[in-house]
């Protein structure tokens, strides 16, 4: 018995109009079960009352940064509506360093001069490190991406004295001076985009390797198909599609160096300080000024909010990526 041929019918306009909405129907249907399946009230509640725990404190600190001392001294800022009274002074002593050595505004000026470079730097030397371990078939790649990994595990504070060393004595390979020794003290952004940079490479490689070797390999042979080279495929192909966990890692080591003191106590010393180490100085040498410390902290916030809304969708992405396939 020969096999029946199928019959193709006819579909008008009209008809594929219809199963296009109906097809969209269906899956506005499943995205409205599955949201009801990942959301309940007892979550919404609880995501209410954590967001209201964790804004309190804020709002409270806000509205200190606005009071004069002797309010602040003597009454909380709860006691607003009651007790009211509010003041720029705060904001003048701490910006044109009244209250320190170093003005706030200055050491802003710092964060940004350390902070810019110091999340640049890792990136660019991690993405091309990634590609190489990821793409790039070389003798002994297995063993060196375990010991970079392994690095992840060494704590910063054993590094501070060989790099403060190392900076203080220069660094020279025969008669090629790499760079001069700065002194025992601290004067340069330089040495602290190479601590931070030093720093932030081993998970920068080993979060960056995972999600470029996920990418299709299909792909890259395609590209080498085609001629391209190594160059051409990590700048057409492989930086394009990992830009959203580059983006992730670059919020996180923004947010990591602008936050932070250890290396700015160490390695940023004089007029390179960065506002994290005015901040600490800015309660005077036995904590009088305290209050001062509310509005260095609005301060200081302002730029982490800012890179942090600003690259949101990227974040989101970059967390997202490798969740789902298709």
């Amino acid at each position: 018995m020969s096999a029946v041929a199928p019959i193709d019918l006819p579909v008008d306009q009209k008809t594929k109009t219809q199963l296009g909405r109906g097809a969209r129907a269906v899956e506005r249907s499943t995205l409205r079960k599955s949201k009801a399946r990942l959301t309940s009230k007892g979550a919404t509640i609880a995501a209410i009352v954590i967001a209201i725990l964790w804004t309190t404190p804020t709002l409270g600190l806000l509205i200190t940064s606005f009071r004069p001392p002797e309010l602040i001294n003597t009454s909380g800022w709860w006691s607003i509506f009651t007790n009211p009274g509010f003041t720029l002074g705060n904001y003048d002593a701490v910006l044109n360093g009244s209250a320190t050595t170093v003005s706030l505004g200055q050491s802003f000026i710092n964060s940004i001069a350390i902070t810019l470079p110091a999340a640049l730097f890792p990136l660019v030397i991690a993405s091309l490190a990634a590609y190489a371990f990821a793409w790039i078939p070389f003798k002994g790649r297995n063993i060196l991406f375990i010991g970079v990994f392994a690095l992840q595990v060494v704590p910063i504070q054993m590094a501070l004295v060989p790099l403060l060393s190392l900076f203080a004595r220069g660094l020279s390979i025969g008669d090629f001076e790499i760079f001069a020794g700065l002194g025992a003290g601290g004067n340069s952004y330089g040495q602290v985009w190479i601590a931070h940079t030093i720093f932030a490479l081993p998970l920068a490689i080993f979060l960056l390797h995972n999600f470029i070797s996920e990418i299709p390999q299909e792909l890259i042979e395609a590209a080498r198909v085609d001629g391209a080279g190594h160059g051409q495929t990590f700048f057409r192909i492989v930086l394009p599609l990992a830009m959203p966990a580059i983006a992730s890692f670059a919020i996180f080591q923004f947010l990591w160096v602008w936050n932070d003191l250890l290396v700015a106590l160490v390695f940023a010393d004089g007029a390179v300080g960065p506002i994290t180490k005015v901040l600490r100085e800015i309660t005077g040498n036995r904590g009088q000024d305290w209050y001062l410390l509310t509005s260095g902290a609005f301060i200081a916030m302002i730029v982490p909010l800012i890179v942090f809304f600003a690259l949101q969708r990227f974040f989101v992405r970059g967390l997202l990526a490798g969740s789902t396939k298709g």
